[in-house]
C-alpha cells in the first residue's frame, strides 16, 4: 500500500476536504446548547409554536442625563417609539440593518404597561400624561385582587425588567411609600430580546448583530443602551476564544518549528510536519462541514493538540534506532490505545466533552495517516546514519532502576488522593478571565435585576390541550410549584406572588375552560408567546415555567427532585430542564462517574493494547500507567483551578498521552540513546505547544494547555521509568 498512488490519493483526498473548508465554513458557536443538551429547551424548540424562543439577550437602557425614564411621560414616549422603530425599522437612524438576524420579538416594561392600561379602556397612544392613564385611580394596582390578567402581567414585567430599588407605584401600592397615582420610577430598565437568523438553514444566530445595533442608537438617540446579560458573556467569551485562535495557534507553528529544529536540526522536516498538521487541521474541518456537524468555539482546543500530536512520527522515523516496521508497530499501538482513552469521551453525558473528543479522534487519526502512508519516506530519508547496527549486551536492570517504575506510580496516587473533591457546576465563570470586567459588570446587573439573578426552570406536562381535566390539572401543578420555597415571589406585605408563567387561572371555575382555548384568548407571557407544545397541530404539551435563584445550585438540585416527585405523585408525565438545573445535574452526575470514567478508558486501552501486542504483561503496564496519569492529571485540574466539564477531555487526552509513551516503552526492544532522544524530543515539542496554549485568555484553552503540558510531562517521566522496568535491557558499545 506503500506506493505512489497512495501517497497522491490520500494527499489529494486531504486537499479537497481542506478547500471545502474554505468553500462551505464553519460557524464556530459557544452558548449552553454546545455545552449539554437540555431535553426539555430541545423539546420546546422541535414542538414549540411560532415565537418559542428559550434564548433572551437583555438590553440595559438609560437616559444620557440621568432622568427618569419611566415617570417622565415625554421619555417614556419616546422609548415606546424606540422599540416600534426597532421592530418596523420606520426610523433608519435606529432601524435594524442586519439581513442575516432579525428581532423576532421584545418585552419590556412599557409595551406591558400599554396592555395593562388597554384592559382598562385607557390608551397610552391617546395620552398626553401618566394623569391621563392613573385617573380614575385603580384600586390596589397591578397586583391587587381585582387586577386583570395584562395588569398582572405588567406587575410581573415590572419587577423582572425595573431595578429592585426602584419606586413601583401603581405596579403595586402594597409596597411602602408606594401610590396608585404616580408611575414606577427609574432611571434605568431593560428589554428582553430574542433575535433570530433569517436563513432557516443556518445553524448559529449571531448575537453581536445586538451589540451593533445599541452602539448605533446609543449614537442616534437620547439614551445609553447596552447589550448585557449572560448571553452577551457568551458572546464575549467567543470573541476571546476566537482572538486566540490567532494569538495562541498560529504561534504554536512557530514554536513548533523552532522548538523541533533546535531538537532535530532539519527545517525540511519541521516544515513538513507542520505544513502537514495544517493541512489536517483544514481538512478536518471540510469534513466536518460536508457532515454538517457543528462546531463549537470549546472544539477548537484540538487545534493545537493535534498540532502537538504531529510530532510523534517525526521524532520516532527520525531520530531513533528502530526499524521503519518497528516505528510503524509502535506508531500504530500508540495510535489505537490513545483513541482507545480518547473515545471515551464521545459516550460522555456532557456535549462539549464528546464533540471535543470527536474533533481530537479525526484529527489524530488523520496526523496518523499522513505520517505512516506519506511522510513515512521522507522521514526515513532524513535519518541519520548510526553506522551498522550496534553489539547489543542483555543486563539485567539494576534495581535503582527498577524502583523508578513503582516510585512513580505512587507519586502520581499521592497526587489523585491530595486533590480537592468535587466538580464545578456549568456557568459563564468557567468561560471568561476571572479579571475581565464583564463579569463584575455582570455581578451589578445580578444585584440591580431579578431578571438577571434568576433563571428559568422548564417544566413540560404531557397533557390533551382540548382536555377540561387536563386544565385543571395544569392549573393545579403550577400553583404546587408556585408554593415551592425555591421559587422566586414577589412579597407585596398583603399577598404573595411566585414567579411562575404558564397558564391563566382566570378561566378555571369554567367547566368548557381548556388549555387550548385560555391560551387562545390570552397568549402567552413575558419569556413564551404560547406556552404549548405541538405535533401535527394537536396540543400534547404544555410548559410552565419558574423562577429561581441562579447562584444557588444546591437549591436546583433540590427543586429538580421535588418537581419529578411532584409529578409522580400528582400522575403527570413530563421532564424538567434549564441551564441552571441541567448544568447542576450533569455535573453532579459527572462528579459520580469521573472515576470510573478514568478507570473505563484504562480498561479500554488494557483491551486494545492486549489485542495489539498479544502480551498480557506489557497490556497490562500500559493500562496501570494510563489510569495513574488519568487520576493524577484529574487531581490536577483541581489543584490548580478548577475541575469542570471543560477539564474532563483534557485528563482523558493526558490518559492518551500516557499510553502512547508507555506504549513505546513497554516492549523489551532494544533501548537506546537515540530512542530515548525521539521520546524526548517528541515530549518536549509537544509540551512547548501546550505551554504557549496555558497563556490563553480563554479559560478552557488555557486549563487545556496546563493539564495536557502536566501530563506529558507526568507520561514521558513514567514511560522512561517503565522503560527500564523489563527484565532485560540493552546497550551498545558506547553507551557501556
Amino acid at each position: 500500500m506503500d506506493t505512489k498512488n497512495t501517497k497522491i490519493g490520500i494527499t489529494m483526498s486531504l486537499v479537497f476536504f481542506a478547500l471545502m473548508s474554505l468553500l462551505m465554513p464553519v460557524d464556530l458557536v459557544l452558548n449552553t446548547d454546545a455545552v449539554f443538551e437540555d431535553p426539555a429547551k430541545e423539546r420546546i424548540k422541535e414542538e414549540g409554536l411560532v415565537g418559542n424562543k428559550t434564548s433572551q439577550l437583555i438590553l440595559k437602557i438609560k437616559h444620557d442625563d440621568d432622568r427618569s425614564v419611566s415617570s417622565d411621560f415625554t421619555i417614556f414616549s419616546k422609548l415606546l417609539e424606540l422599540e416600534k422603530e426597532l421592530i418596523d425599522g420606520s426610523n433608519e437612524l435606529t432601524s435594524w440593518d442586519y439581513d442575516d438576524v432579525r428581532v423576532d420579538k421584545i418585552e419590556t416594561p412599557f409595551s406591558s404597561w400599554s396592555k395593562a392600561f388597554e384592559s382598562r379602556n385607557r390608551s397610552v397612544e391617546n395620552a398626553s400624561k401618566w394623569g391621563d392613564l392613573l385617573s380614575p385611580v385603580i384600586e390596589g394596582g397591578w397586583c391587587g385582587e381585582n387586577a386583570t390578567i395584562e395588569e398582572t402581567d405588567a406587575f410581573k414585567t415590572t419587577m423582572l425588567l425595573l431595578p429592585k430599588n426602584s419606586d413601583y407605584h401603581i405596579a403595586c401600592p402594597a409596597f411602602p411609600g408606594a401610590s396608585e397615582l404616580a408611575p414606577p420610577d427609574s432611571k434605568e430598565i431593560i428589554w428582553l430580546v430574542w433575535l433570530d437568523r433569517t436563513d432557516p438553514e443556518g445553524k448559529v444566530t449571531d448575537w453581536n448583530k445586538l451589540s451593533l445595533w445599541a452602539e448605533k442608537a446609543s449614537d442616534n438617540t437620547e439614551f445609553e443602551i447596552d447589550a448585557v446579560g449572560v448571553n452577551m458573556l457568551f458572546q464575549k467569551s467567543k470573541n476571546i476564544a476566537e482572538d486566540d485562535l490567532i494569538s495562541v495557534v498560529i504561534p504554536s507553528g512557530f514554536i513548533l518549528i523552532l522548538v523541533m529544529y533546535l531538537i532535530i536540526r532539519d527545517l525540511k522536516v519541521c516544515a513538513a510536519t507542520l505544513g502537514s498538521v495544517g493541512l489536517v487541521i483544514a481538512a478536518e474541518i471540510g469534513i466536518f462541514s460536508l457532515l454538517d456537524l457543528q462546531i463549537s468555539i470549546i472544539d477548537a482546543v484540538a487545534f493545537p493538540i493535534i498540532l502537538a500530536v504531529a510530532v510523534d512520527g517525526a521524532f520516532w522515523y527520525c531520530k531513533s534506532s528502530r526499524s521503519r516496521e518497528e516505528v510503524r508497530s509502535l506508531l500504530l499501538l500508540a495510535l489505537v490505545t490513545t483513541l482507545a482513552a480518547v473515545s471515551l469521551s464521545l459516550f460522555s453525558i456532557i456535549k462539549a466533552q464528546s464533540s471535543l473528543a470527536l474533533m481530537m479522534i479525526v484529527g489524530i487519526f488523520l496526523d496518523w495517516l499522513i505520517t505512516r502512508y506519506v511522510l513515512e519516506d521522507f522521514y526515513m530519508s532524513k535519518r541519520e546514519n548510526h553506522g551498522p547496527p550496534p553489539r547489543i549486551t542483555y543486563k539485567q536492570s539494576n534495581d535503582a532502576k527498577r524502583w523508578g517504575w513503582p516510585v512513580a506510580l505512587m507519586m502520581l496516587s499521592i497526587i489523585a488522593l491530595i486533590s480537592p473533591p468535587g466538580v464545578e457546576v456549568f456557568d459563564i465563570n468557567q468561560f471568561l478571565p476571572e479579571d475581565d470586567p464583564s463579569l463584575a459588570e455582570f455581578e451589578v446587573l445580578q444585584d440591580e435585576y431579578l431578571i438577571a439573578s434568576s433563571t428559568v426552570t422548564w417544566i413540560i406536562v404531557e397533557v390533551d390541550g382540548d382536555s377540561h381535566e387536563d386544565y385543571l390539572k395544569v392549573v393545579n401543578l403550577q400553583k404546587q410549584i408556585g408554593h415551592h420555597n425555591s421559587v422566586i415571589s414577589f412579597e407585596t406585605g398583603i399577598q404573595e406572588t411566585p414567579l411562575v408563567m404558564g397558564i391563566s387561572y382566570a378561566g378555571e371555575s369554567q367547566n368548557d375552560s381548556t388549555l387550548n382555548s385560555v391560551s387562545n384568548q390570552n397568549g402567552g407571557t413575558q419569556i413564551l408567546e404560547d406556552h404549548r407544545l405541538q405535533t401535527s397541530g394537536e396540543t400534547t404539551g404544555f410548559i410552565i415555567a419558574a423562577f429561581i435563584d441562579g447562584s444557588n445550585s444546591d437549591a436546583a438540585l433540590e427543586f429538580l427532585d421535588d418537581v419529578l416527585l411532584l409529578l409522580e405523585e400528582t400522575d403527570n408525565e413530563g421532564i424538567v430542564g434549564g441551564e441552571l438545573i441541567t448544568g447542576a445535574s450533569l455535573a453532579n452526575d459527572f462528579d459520580d462517574s469521573r472515576i470510573m470514567q478514568i478507570f473505563g478508558a484504562g480498561i479500554a486501552v488494557l483491551i486494545i493494547a492486549l489485542v495489539v501486542t498479544k502480551s498480557g504483561s506489557r497490556s497490562l503496564r500500559i493500562a496501570i500507567g494510563t489510569i495513574a496519569i488519568g487520576a493524577a492529571v484529574d487531581g490536577c485540574a483541581s489543584l490548580i483551578g478548577e475541575r469542570g466539564v471543560s477539564t474532563a477531555p483534557a485528563v482523558l487526552l493526558g490518559m492518551g498521552f500516557a499510553a502512547d509513551y508507555l506504549s513505546h516503552a513497554s516492549a523489551e526492544h532494544r533501548e537506546t540513546k537515540h530512542d530515548r532522544f525521539a521520546r524526548w524530543g517528541a515530549a518536549i515539542t509537544s509540551m512547548s505547544v501546550f505551554f504557549l496554549l496555558s497563556f490563553a485568555q480563554f479559560p478552557p484553552a488555557r486549563q487545556t494547555g496546563q493539564l495536557l503540558a502536566i501530563s506529558i510531562a507526568m507520561s514521558v517521566i513514567l514511560a522512561s521509568c517503565l522503560a527500564y522496568l523489563g527484565h532485560y535491557y540493552s546497550i551498545n558499545d558506547s553507551e557501556e
